[in-house]
């Protein structure tokens, strides 16, 4: 077969992480994403049922996901309005993009 490189429906491995010291609770996340959820502490966090792995320290939260919903993911980050979300391709998934962190 070929490699996709246009591939909008195929699955990419990428990380969305959680800036827990710039999220203050506003959850606009939510709204585009529902992998997103209130933590215990009243901040995003992640749904540990869609994602692939979870990791929190103090400072952040970071899933791992291995899907074709990366826009969902880009789309939350985009809607954050402390911009304490950032998306990154994982190595290895084929294309050029490295960190995509929306303004």
């Amino acid at each position: 077969m070929s490699d996709a490189t246009t591939a909008t429906s195929d699955p990419v491995g990428y990380a969305v992480t959680v800036d827990r010291d710039a999220c203050d609770g506003v959850f606009a996340c939510l709204v585009r994403d529902p992998r997103f959820v209130e933590d215990d502490d009243g901040l995003a966090g992640f749904d540990p049922d869609a994602a692939e792995t979870v990791e929190r320290t103090d400072e952040s939260v970071t899933a791992t996901f291995a899907d074709d919903r990366i826009e969902e993911a880009r789309q939350a980050a985009a809607a954050c309005p402390l911009d304490a979300i950032a998306v990154a391709l994982s190595e290895g998934d084929g294309e050029e993009e490295g960190e995509v962190k929306t303004e």
